[in-house]
């Protein structure tokens, strides 16, 4: 029984401890999926505007937000028929400040704003 009670502690313990986890461009791929439709002039906004509040406020680092903008650049010229356009467009449909240009001329590697600037 102790030992159950112990292995349950060390599980609470991995469970509550911080965790550290680099952003990635899995993350960024996970919300372009769901944003193809609208990025491709195949269906509504729906989700998108969801998924990119929730992909800026996971970029927290100056690093996350180089890691998001180089991704996202990255599907942009690897996805075919994205409209760069409403992918430009797309803070001001959500109503929110990007930390960066979307557009494939970015600079990444630029220090892009504090993600505080970010209005919701």
């Amino acid at each position: 029984m102790a030992g159950k009670i112990a292995c349950f502690m060390v599980l609470c313990m991995v469970v509550v401890a911080p965790h550290v986890e680099a952003f990635t461009c899995g993350q960024v791929q996970a919300g372009v999926v769901k944003c193809l439709p609208y990025l491709q002039n195949r269906g509504p906004v729906g989700q998108c505007c969801d998924v990119f509040k929730g992909l800026l406020n996971s970029a927290k680092t100056t690093q996350d937000r180089r890691t998001a903008c180089n991704c996202l650049k990255a599907d942009a010229i690897a996805i075919k028929g994205i409209d760069m356009g409403k992918a430009a467009a797309l803070p001001g449909t959500c109503g929110v400040t990007s930390p960066f240009k979307i557009s494939l001329s970015t600079d990444c590697s630029k220090k892009l704003c504090e993600l505080d600037t970010i209005i919701y």
